[in-house]
């Protein structure tokens, strides 16, 4: 079906993923008979269309026995113009409540099976802010019913479009404070920040207020593969899910669908660094060891001249954002350095394969690598090496059976 790219410049919440992905679906009236029988007891969505700064998109109404409700379960006016009426009295939810209502839905296990995990995500956050057991938790901020439609809206939405990948921007998350049942908290949110860590947020403190939500940082945290800048990708549908409040910036997720060409594969690195004048070489072999055991891509070493004419080696590391934290613990306890530089690069790779081939004195395993107009291939070295040796050969010998004879 493609690939997914799911842009968050303007954060997300539950609605908004909703629309972008409505947008890509060709049947879309279908889908929201669909998602209105499934069996949320009360619920019927819809959807309108929205125009923010001169751009048309799709707007998601929720409504719970007739009256909308807030995205979220919000008890504050957040970035989608919802807010609580203050004399209405609300039920909230328990973590049980919530497995119960799922369970008995009329959708299909996966999208039971993935609504659920993006309600654990949300609870396990819950029960770390708050210092509770998650079967404890009540939904204050995330449990009610149409909270409940808008996770399950989603997981059918992935579910019919069945990408062969999921993407998402680095995410914006808004500044500022924010009002909630539990009192005036900074953005993000404590359940919210603990939610998307591992995952690259940022704020312009250009929009003083919410703009990602527990929701909407669940159902990234869960679907999404790696977040990263847009790849070459031709893009064949383009979604626009709008959020209610209006902005200087289209406040909108933006959702493409199309192919990533394996030509062009694309990701972001950190390269961390230190200076050493004062390790042993097998102090230093130790520590390029140990950082290639423990996850690093490459760790090489560069002899440099260093202050009052001594010579020294930099320590080189080159490692995705998932596993740099570590890294960097890991160069501080195992060399002496007592500063690491980070540098954030772009690594352009070629899509890579190993096969195996019979040659006259055995079988050989070939790397292979492909794109950017560029092909390539060279035998395992491994494998060469333990044939020179087992045979008396010097190693030329082997490569020159490669091709295989």
């Amino acid at each position: 079906m493609g690939s997914l790219y799911i842009e968050c410049n303007m954060g997300a919440a539950g609605d908004m993923l909703m629309a972008a992905l409505l947008e890509l679906v060709d049947d879309r009236a279908g889908f929201l008979e669909r998602l209105n029988n499934a069996g949320i007891d009360g619920v019927t969505v819809s959807s309108e269309p929205s125009k923010k700064c001169g751009i048309t998109g799709t707007g998601i109404t929720v409504k719970v026995d007739g009256r909308e409700e807030c995205a979220d379960g919000h008890h504050h006016d957040n970035h989608h113009g919802h807010h609580h009426e203050p004399d209405r009295e609300h039920h909230h939810s328990g973590y049980h409540d919530i497995e119960h209502i799922i369970g008995h839905l009329k959708v299909s296990g996966n999208v039971k099976k993935n609504a659920l995990d993006v309600y654990k995500l949300i609870a396990e956050a819950e029960s770390r802010s708050h210092g509770v057991p998650v079967r404890q938790i009540h939904f204050h901020e995330v449990g009610e019913k149409d909270a409940i439609a808008d996770i399950v809206g989603v997981c059918m939405l992935i579910e019919e479009l069945a990408p062969d990948a999921i993407l998402a921007s680095p995410v914006n998350t808004g500044s500022g404070q924010v009002s909630c049942a539990h009192g005036i908290l900074p953005v993000p949110a404590p359940a919210t920040a603990h939610i998307l860590r591992d995952v690259p947020i940022y704020n312009d403190g250009a929009i003083k207020t919410e703009l990602c939500t527990p929701t909407g940082a669940a159902l990234l945290k869960h679907f999404v593969g790696k977040f990263t800048n847009m790849p070459v990708m031709a893009v064949c549908k383009t979604g626009y899910g709008m959020g209610k409040k209006d902005f200087p910036q289209i406040n909108c997720v933006r959702a493409y669908l199309g192919d990533i060409s394996g030509d062009n594969c694309m990701d972001e690195m950190a390269e961390l660094t230190c200076n050493l004048d004062d390790m042993t070489p097998e102090s230093l072999a130790f520590a390029q060891e140990t950082l290639l055991r423990e996850g690093a891509l490459d760790v090489w070493v560069t002899s440099i001249g260093m202050k009052k004419g001594r010579m020294g080696a930099m320590l080189s590391c080159l490692c995705g954002n998932a596993v740099k934290d570590r890294m960097v613990s890991l160069i501080f306890k195992h060399t002496t350095t007592l500063g690491i530089r980070e540098t954030i690069c772009r690594r352009y790779t070629l899509q890579r394969e190993s096969t195996e081939i019979q040659t006259k004195y055995g079988p050989v395993r070939v790397k292979s690598a492909e794109g950017y107009g560029a092909k390539k291939s060279k035998p395992e070295y491994g494998d060469i090496a333990k044939i020179a040796q087992e045979n008396n050969l010097p190693i030329d010998a082997v490569l020159r059976q490669y091709p295989p004879a």
